[in-house]
């Protein structure tokens, strides 16, 4: 298989996995567990499950240089910030709106790398940015009447920002490289975590959960949009380059969307399904692109 075929399959596990973060966290906020405290165990549980796993099972050496030590913090920055910021933005506006704002971030990607790396902007992209952005629009199937809140769209707006500088530095950002995916994907969680400790006033302000079914959406966060995201993200970045995998991001809501109609029984409307049909027509444009 291609390079550029394995990196648009990580794009789209990347995408979909992010998608998850709704899914997992609704029920923790419902239940009165803050931002932090989600993030911290959250963060926390991915580390020691990712460890053991590349550790023991695939036996990958965790070894730094002393070069590595600050890209990897920047990194970490931009990631956690961009968590903290969703998972703020999710208290003050519905979820699916948020998602849908979000998307603007392959936006902030495609402008960043046409103006500060001087990547051509093609008419594919531009293709693939339009289609995919209807998509998710005609895919929020909220109440026309719902207020807006100007804090949440701040918060969502700072998230996709965040997210759209991540992407781009993970391709672009020295020293970044020649990291295994393995390795950055565990420094990235591991330096991201004494933000929310700090955060937490070093965790004398941690709540503490007590419910079994609370532990497995933490678990959730912890595999899918921390540990999965994160490395497919990278893999995808450092193989299509930062645009295209920003762009397959716009599966993150069909993720929404098939966990809804899964377990909430929502129903599939007609302006859903041509939603659906843009979103899947923008990222075959990728799959298909002529190579240079």
């Amino acid at each position: 298989m291609s390079r550029k075929f394995i990196g648009t399959i990580y794009g789209g596990i990347a995408a979909a996995s992010y998608g998850t973060n709704p899914l997992f966290a609704l029920p923790l906020y419902a239940r009165g567990i803050g931002v932090d405290s989600v993030l911290f165990y959250r963060y926390s549980l991915a580390i020691i499950i990712y460890y053991i796993l590349l550790k023991f099972i695939k036996k990958i050496s965790l070894k730094l240089s002393f070069k590595d030590i600050l890209p990897l913090i920047i990194l970490s920055i931009l990631f956690a910030g961009s968590s903290i910021t969703l998972f703020n933005a999710f208290k003050y506006i519905d979820s699916g709106v948020a998602c849908t704002i979000l998307f603007i971030y392959p936006i902030f990607v495609a402008l960043i790398m046409s103006l500060f790396f001087k990547e051509k902007i093609t008419k594919t992209t531009i293709s693939a940015l339009f289609l995919t952005s209807i998509g998710i629009v005609l895919l929020y199937n909220g109440k026309t009447e719902q207020s807006l809140n100007a804090t949440g769209i701040m918060y969502i707006l700072t998230s996709a920002l965040f997210y759209a500088l991540y992407i781009v530095s993970v391709k672009n950002l020295k020293g970044v490289k020649n990291i295994p995916s393995e390795k950055m994907t565990f420094y990235v969680i591991l330096f991201s975590l004494p933000i929310f400790i700090f955060n937490l006033d070093f965790c004398t302000q941690l709540q503490i959960i007590n419910s079994p079914l609370l532990w497995l959406n933490i678990l959730g966060l912890a595999i899918f949009p921390t540990i999965l995201s994160i490395e497919a993200t990278n893999i995808s970045i450092k193989l299509i380059g930062s645009t295209y995998t920003a762009i397959l991001g716009a599966l993150e809501p069909l993720t929404a969307l098939f966990f809804g109609a899964l377990l909430f029984h929502e129903i599939l409307t007609t302006k859903i399904i041509i939603g659906i049909i843009a979103i899947l027509t923008g990222v075959i444009l990728i799959i298909l692109r002529k190579k240079k």
